[in-house]
């Protein structure tokens, strides 16, 4: 069989293990909540792993190592930034908003919890949150559709268009049939696809190196890839030479990002309880420093891998994102190579089924169900909320047909929007107790607004994060403390939030609902 022929086979058993997961997934779904939200079943690894697959996207197997192998080691503040930003919000916010959520009337989206913990009964902070989350989301989804289609156009010299219809249609299909759980099992997968391939292709380039102590100082000193004037890359190893103080600090900016996104928060929200949050911390953080790790000595051994054979190249002579495949492909049987690149789609779907199920809870839950007269049964609900997963999936595709922007373009201004908008409030709902609802709208509405602007006006400055996290804060602070008080039987909420997450987080083997009840009578 042809190469290609190997790559198809592959790529269509893993097509069939998604959607025999996502089938799996639908057996075990009957109520709304479970659709939604998993029933608040999830386990630490699956909820560690899914928020992880669902946060990297392509960026981690094509993005990453081909800057770093173009560029240097300057091109790591990114994954500096959000590292520590992951390990931060599995600290600090998964645990309290676990319990927090729960507490506060059931709240399943993060709109609900908005409106739930500061009981706002102008139903504004929920309409406005919402409406945030279909807007971004919306060319996030766009973004992950436009990846589809080249992954598709690179990989196999294929039309765009098809490419892109494919992984559209597969990742709304189980989506569609499977809800959270089906989402979640096949992040799960897809980062364990992710991480496996991150691993092995290194490593076993680094075998195949005729001398491989060649990768410390090979790009320093010799030509490579762009660099043919005899001199190579002398800069290589330096993370600071030709990057202004307003790059980097723009970079670890990203890592605010993580306090605001929908997408990796709802893991949080399905944990079985917030204890948890410190093993799936571990499990989660680790998943992505390996990675992490793995893309950038992709770049380093690429360096030297693509040089010492001048029988191979990089497919990608300008951006140079194709050096993990071409690894694979040069390394490895057609097949096994085939399946190394579902690594790069298991990023992609995993991405865009998360982003799908939030717009679609977002649309029925923090919406349609605001506006109805009379609420549906269950399985009314259910229909409605994969009715709303197929919506927004055509107007992204619509979007995606022809893009206007790069990938890590779009995936950047919707990740400022949401680190902006929801980041300050997310932060200040667990933590702060005067927070009221004319702070958090002002902050939230800030936040969006800035990210807007600056990212269509003043990008070549500074990261849009930087401006709209800090403006939104100082928004959200000087309102909330201009206007009335929250009253008494929302600070007693907050205090027995917090109370429930210390309790619960001092003994993994404490039943989180017999906790919340002693909690709510004050026996503890």
């Amino acid at each position: 069989m042809s190469e290609t022929t190997w790559f198809v086979l592959a790529i269509v058993i893993y097509m069939g293990l998604m959607l025999a997961i996502g089938y799996w997934s639908y057996r075990k779904t009957d109520k709304y909540d479970d659709y939604v939200l998993a029933d608040r079943g999830l386990n630490p690894f699956v909820a560690a792993m899914s928020a992880g697959a669902s946060d990297m996207s392509g960026w981690l197997l094509m993005g990453l190592p081909g800057a770093l192998f173009l560029t240097g080691m300057s091109e790591l503040w990114i994954a500096i930034g959000l590292l520590v930003g992951a390990w931060a919000n599995w600290k600090w916010v998964a645990p309290r908003l676990r319990s927090y959520t729960e507490i506060s009337n059931n709240s399943i989206t993060l709109p609900s919890f908005f409106e739930n913990r500061l009981r706002d009964r102008s139903r504004a902070l929920r309409v406005i949150a919402s409406i945030i989350i279909i807007f971004f989301f919306t060319f996030y989804v766009s973004s992950g559709m436009v990846s589809g289609g080249r992954y598709f156009e690179a990989t196999f010299g294929g039309e765009y268009l098809t490419g892109m219809l494919i992984v559209a249609a597969v990742t709304v299909a189980y989506t569609f049939i499977g809800g959270f759980l089906a989402v979640s099992y096949t992040d799960a997968v897809q980062g364990m696809i992710m991480f496996a391939s991150l691993i092995i292709v290194p490593v076993m380039a680094l075998i195949a190196l005729d001398n491989p102590s060649d990768i410390w100082s090979w790009a320093a000193n010799n030509d490579y890839g762009p660099y043919t004037d005899g001199v190579g890359n002398p800069t290589y190893f330096n993370m600071i030479a030709g990057v202004s103080a307003a790059a980097i600090i723009g970079n670890l900016a990203w890592g605010f990002g993580y306090f605001g996104q929908p997408h990796i928060l709802v893991r949080f929200m399905a944990l079985r309880t917030p204890a948890e949050a410190k093993q799936g911390r571990w499990i989660g953080v680790g998943w992505m420093f390996l990675c992490i790790l793995g893309a950038t000595f992709t770049a380093i051994i690429g360096t030297v891998f693509f040089s010492q054979n001048p029988d191979i190249a990089v497919t990608d002579r300008e951006a140079f994102e194709t050096i993990f495949l071409d690894m694979g492909r040069i390394l490895f049987h057609p097949l096994i190579a085939g399946l190394v690149l579902t690594a790069v789609l298991a990023a992609i779907m995993s991405t865009m089924s998360s982003q799908l199920l939030v717009v679609s809870s977002s649309l029925i839950e923090d919406l349609y169900k605001i506006v109805a007269k009379k609420l549906p049964n269950e399985n009314v609900l259910i229909n409605l909320s994969r009715t709303a997963v197929v919506v927004v999936a055509v107007i992204a595709g619509i979007l995606a047909v022809n893009p206007s922007d790069t990938i890590l373009g779009l995936v950047g201004f919707a990740w400022a929007g949401f680190g902006s908008a929801f980041g300050p409030i997310v932060l200040a709902s667990l933590y702060w107790k005067r927070l009221n609802a004319p702070g958090a709208i002002a902050g939230m509405i800030t936040g969006a607004v800035t990210v807007f602007v600056w990212g269509n006006f003043f990008s070549d400055i500074i990261y849009e994060m930087v401006p709209g996290f800090i403006l939104a804060t100082l928004v959200m602070v000087a309102v909330t403390l201009a206007t009335s008080k929250p009253k008494p039987e929302v600070t007693e909420e907050f205090d027995q939030a917090a109370k429930l997450a210390r309790v619960t987080a001092k003994n993994e083997d404490t039943d989180f609902e017999t906790a919340a009840v002693k909690v709510e009578r004050g026996e503890v």
